[in-house]
């Protein structure tokens, strides 16, 4: 089968593309932006891509269309020849449910945070248990070479996301992949540009719970109140909890001891950093026992994982100050992501958070008074502006710490670099590339320090 995929640089639909080539069917693809690092990983595959969206991509004459949620009504000429000439088309998760899924035992990681960082754990603890696990992230797990692949046995772990399918189907997109084991993580608002509020992704998730069979398992995170009434709508499957009942962690960061209703499983030695990891962990180890690894050896698996990229990444030091990236885009996660990093620097360092507010949600405003009490642990705040439908000094004005609001990346990028010292901590946050700020802050910090020098000793 030759299928042609519509905004195939994205991450989900490049995965969706390198596990349809490795179950030998015939991909080509399109998207407003082919760039590397996509781009190189679908051409190693020899996937043909195409720049745009223009109408005559038709004469691929494909057997199907596979269209990505960043297609939308009206503005790819492709689209709508392909509704004109009533061509077959479907979506990225619908066509892997029908074609990949319908026979796999489906592991599926959904919540507001942590899904990347979980389903990367899940698939690499089965991996490390001899199970051979297909698997499709939305990131770049450490442990492997790709984001996504076919796998040798049944099992398939799916990074299970509630956004929106496509423009012609707006159920959440975990709806079309009917997971035996399904971990619901944890659940706030976000998306405000399709969710109208948080009662709405509340139906979105107990759609996808209606979809666990009664032989299945639903993991859910004790405590997180959404999800307890997520279930109160309707369960017709076994549940377990972990955080405060059930699955429970006592111990550091580094270390720790997992227990089951009390029951001592088995203990973690790790690099990671924070109680969201540990949460984390936890609802891997019960769902890699659902599918038949013993926790001792989920345990340690967990031991040797390496955390994805762009989850306080080290980007590189300057003569003592460290540049970190992170993928944080929630007031939650920028506030677990900066107080982990203060828990490990301790009090006396200081953090230089630079933010992005790329998302929809964030460019909206919508969690904005939120952003404030989420840096509190950072000692001076750096505010990207650009394109911001907000007034962020406003927002920023009655801060306890010093923050700073730039429009200029270049102009951002001097400032952060005029503030920081040796010593210092600098935590870039955006869930986007940010622009290359991470290796520009990083040139430009090394005359800036060779400067200081020479102003201190001459």
């Amino acid at each position: 089968m030759h299928i042609h995929i519509l905004g195939i640089c994205g991450t989900f639909m490049g995965g969706i593309a390198a596990i349809a080539r490795e179950a030998g069917h015939t991909v080509t693809g399109c998207d407003a932006n082919v760039y590397p690092p996509m781009s190189d990983q679908l051409r190693a595959l020899g996937i043909d891509l195409i720049e745009g969206f223009d109408a005559d991509q038709t004469k691929l004459n494909p057997d199907i269309y596979v269209v990505g949620n960043v297609v939308s009504r009206g503005k790819q000429p492709l689209m709508e020849e392909i509704l004109n000439r009533g061509l077959p088309y479907t979506s990225g998760p619908q066509w892997l449910a029908e074609t990949v899924l319908r026979d796999k035992w489906v592991l599926g990681v959904a919540g507001t945070h942590g899904k990347t960082t979980t389903a990367s754990m899940l698939a690499w603890v089965l991996e490390h248990a001899g199970m051979k696990p297909g698997f499709l992230i939305g990131g770049v797990p450490s442990n492997f070479t790709v984001s996504a692949r076919l796998g040798e046995t049944p099992f398939f772990v799916i990074e299970a996301d509630e956004y929106d399918t496509a423009f012609f189907d707006k159920r959440s997109k975990f709806v079309h992949y009917h997971p035996r084991t399904a971990i619901l993580n944890n659940l706030e608002f976000d998306h405000a540009d399709i969710f109208s509020d948080l009662d709405a992704i509340e139906t979105q998730f107990h759609h996808m719970v209606r979809t666990v069979p009664g032989n299945g398992l639903i993991i859910t995170n004790s405590r997180e109140e959404s999800l307890q009434r997520v279930l109160s709508r309707g369960c017709w499957s076994p549940v377990e909890l972990f955080g405060t009942k059930g699955w429970t962690a006592k111990g550091s960061d580094s270390e720790f001891e997992v227990f089951l209703d009390g029951k001592p499983q088995g203990q973690v030695k790790w690099e990671l950093l924070g109680e969201h990891n540990r949460m984390n962990a936890l609802a891997t180890i019960a769902a890699a026992r659902h599918s038949g690894v013993a926790s001792a050896v989920a345990c340690e698996a967990l031991g040797l994982f390496k955390n994805v990229k762009r989850r306080m990444e080290i980007k590189g030091v300057v003569n003592g100050i460290t540049v970190y990236d992170d993928f944080a885009h929630h007031p939650t996660a920028i506030e677990t992501t900066v107080g982990g990093l203060r828990a490990k620097v301790g009090k006396k360092a200081r953090i230089i958070a630079v933010l992005e507010p790329r998302s929809n949600t964030m460019k909206m405003g919508t969690l904005k008074n939120q952003l404030p009490d989420s840096l509190r642990d950072a000692d001076e705040i750096f505010v990207y502006t650009h394109d911001l439908g907000w007034d962020a000094r406003s927002l920023f004005s009655h801060q306890n710490v010093k923050a700073h609001m730039h429009e200029n990346l270049t102009r951002l990028v001097n400032a952060v670099v005029r503030a920081a010292h040796t010593g210092d901590h600098v935590l870039v946050m955006s869930n986007g590339a940010f622009e290359g700020i991470h290796q520009k802050l990083l040139d430009a910090l090394v005359p800036h320090l060779q400067t200081s020098l020479y102003g201190e000793y001459h």
